[in-house]
């Protein structure tokens, strides 16, 4: 497998180019340089060979990987240094999860710091208060930021970027938190006035209806935002299904760090119920691939699909 990377200001303006494009772009979330390299590699079967046109950086996956709860404890510029490692053996562009962004004025200095890092957008979230991963249910967690603040934040973050190609996407929880579809229109309109790039519908509901409803409604009213789509609660969704409603980007948020500890898992049972490495062998790659990785041109062998 190569391995090879792009100067920043190249790999900053790559996510526009796919966008303008107008099939849909494909993220997937990756917690390291192996996950990237593995994931800019992947390639689908049939005609069409489907490939990942980005990285996702998730504070979920990041903190989960540290042993730590999804909080917002963990530091931007650590996580942009562990970016820098992923930018260091890859080439597509990489959204960033900025949580709630912070507070206005540390966002406008985090705009720049990943502008200089070639990340090419960062998704924030409308809520305030304790940062509770919005997946979990229970009330009272989740609390909606007020929106003239939220678009301050908005604005400001946009006139603080030196370059246009830097978006700032705009992240609507309003269906986590119970709000009306109308509030959750008026919130994406105030948003795009204040200069959001994009929107995020984002939903924890198995239930996909509400959202491909809301989405087509928000296409209609803003035809040139790109919507963006977070399929984790609502997986047998496609992306055709979700590209006809009028979302420009899926966002497979954490899907590559779930396979491996799922996989670390097993491993760990097979050595301790067998008391020999054996068995274990039968979900690992060979060791040889780990230590040809880097100059081996072949994609890493994958488990036979049916």
């Amino acid at each position: 497998m190569s391995i090879s990377t792009i100067g920043n200001e190249t790999r900053l303006t790559a996510l526009r180019e796919s966008l303008s494009r107008g099939e849909p772009v494909r993220i997937i979330e990756v917690h390291s340089p192996l996950a990237a390299v593995i994931a800019e590699h992947a390639q689908g079967k049939g005609p069409d060979r489907r490939e990942f046109h980005g990285f996702w950086s998730s504070s979920l996956t990041d903190s989960a990987l540290r042993g730590l709860p999804d909080i917002e404890l963990l530091d931007m510029e650590v996580r942009l240094s562990w970016i820098d490692q992923i930018f260091s053996v890859s080439t597509l562009p990489l959204v960033m999860d900025g949580d709630t962004g912070g507070q206005t004025l540390h966002f406008e200095y985090l705009v720049k710091a990943m502008e200089r890092r070639g990340v090419s957008a960062v998704v924030i979230e409308d809520k305030c208060g304790e940062k509770r991963n919005s997946l979990l249910p229970g009330e009272g967690l989740h609390t909606m930021a007020p929106v003239d603040e939220f678009c301050d934040k908005i604005s400001r973050g946009k006139a603080a970027q030196s370059s246009d190609a830097f978006m700032i996407i705009a992240r609507l929880e309003g269906l986590i938190t119970g709000l009306s579809r109308q509030e959750i229109l008026d919130r994406a309109g105030a948003y795009v006035a204040a200069g959001a790039d994009g929107l995020v519908l984002h939903s924890r509901s198995s239930d996909e209806a509400p959202l491909l409803d809301l989405a087509r409604e928000l296409r209609r009213r803003h035809p040139d935002t790109p919507l963006v789509a977070i399929p984790t609660a609502y997986p047998s969704v496609t992306e055709e299904e979700l590209h006809a409603a009028g979302f420009n980007m899926i966002i497979y948020a954490n899907q590559m760090l779930r396979a491996a500890t799922r996989a670390m898992e097993e491993v760990s049972h097979r050595i301790l119920d067998h008391g020999r490495a054996l068995e274990a062998g039968e979900v690992c790659i060979e060791t040889s691939k780990l230590l040809t990785m880097p100059d081996d041109k072949r994609p890493i062998v994958r488990a036979p699909r049916n």
